[in-house]
């Protein structure tokens, strides 16, 4: 598994297996699939109810600790210096784990800078080896990584075909953050596996779209968490690297983003509020 170097010296797989949206009776199962298959990173959530059924997954497993690659994510009701290390703790409980690899705030909302510290704090005790944010915009991780000693090491965001993020991907580079990719398919909207440039490049490989669009990040150092419920998906999106897209497939596939489509727009007043609403 390729994996890349954190600005903290960690070392973590560039491709993982993600369980947003699996229900917690279906988890365990999903997540011993995936790491039967051979997945190393889990992401999970606090938010997404299903740590405990990860932790299960992960103990049945018999895979040495060390081995794995765990993330987990810090709340919106609890993202504050008073709350972040309770909430960690419960996370920690839950997972079974005597530490976690990543733990990232979770939405840029509330006392991010508070948490931060507390994040730090546990860090420095060695129950979180590595520390990021999720759905942080370019101005934002900039504004945060200016102000804070300790810089996140990875920032999770939406990008995909229909919204590469260019501009993000420029300012984490330059920021020295690791750029990771939530709903890497587009959550199999907008009529992502249906597109022709998709399924071109994807004939041209003998791959699937699905395929194309993991290699198409990784090949711009971007981690990857894709998720399934299904085993033999599990097999398929971990075969990503055995071959390479050339520079007119990259650019072919920038050409996608003039139909533009977000899931999650973070500046919009009502998904803030709904994110918000989600904590009460």
């Amino acid at each position: 598994m390729q994996t890349i170097t954190l600005n903290d010296g960690n070392k973590m797989p560039i491709l993982g297996y993600g369980v947003f949206q699996i229900d917690p009776k279906e988890t365990q199962r999903c997540v011993e699939d995936a790491l039967n298959v051979g997945y190393r990173l889990i992401d999970t959530a606090a938010i997404y109810g299903n740590e405990e059924a990860v932790g299960a997954a992960i103990k049945a497993s018999g895979i040495a600790r060390n081995e794995l690659f765990i993330t987990t994510k810090l709340w919106v009701n609890n993202i504050s210096h008073k709350n972040a290390r309770v909430a960690f703790m419960e996370s920690l409980q839950k997972l079974g784990l005597d530490y976690v690899d990543l733990y990232l705030i979770h939405q840029p909302f509330n006392d991010s800078y508070g948490a931060w510290e507390a994040m730090c704090e546990l860090k420095n005790e060695g129950l979180i080896k590595s520390i990021g944010v999720s759905n942080f915009y370019p101005d934002k991780l900039t504004d945060f990584c200016f102000n804070n000693e300790v810089k996140p090491a990875l920032n999770q965001v939406e990008c995909h075909p229909f919204l590469p993020r260019f501009d993000f991907e420029s300012t984490m580079k330059n920021l020295g953050v690791t750029m990771q990719s939530w709903a890497s398919f587009a959550e199999g909207q907008n009529g992502i596996f249906e597109n022709e440039i998709l399924k071109n490049i994807a004939s041209k490989h003998n791959k699937s779209i699905a395929q194309v669009i993991l290699r198409w990040l990784i090949q711009r150092e971007i981690a990857v968490i894709p998720k399934t419920l299904s085993k033999e998906r599990m097999v398929e999106n971990i075969s990503v690297f055995d071959f390479t897209l050339d520079s007119s497939d990259m650019e072919s596939i920038s050409k996608i983003s003039q139909n533009p489509y977000i899931i999650c727009n973070h500046r919009d007043v009502k998904t803030t509020e709904f994110l918000l609403n989600l904590a009460k």
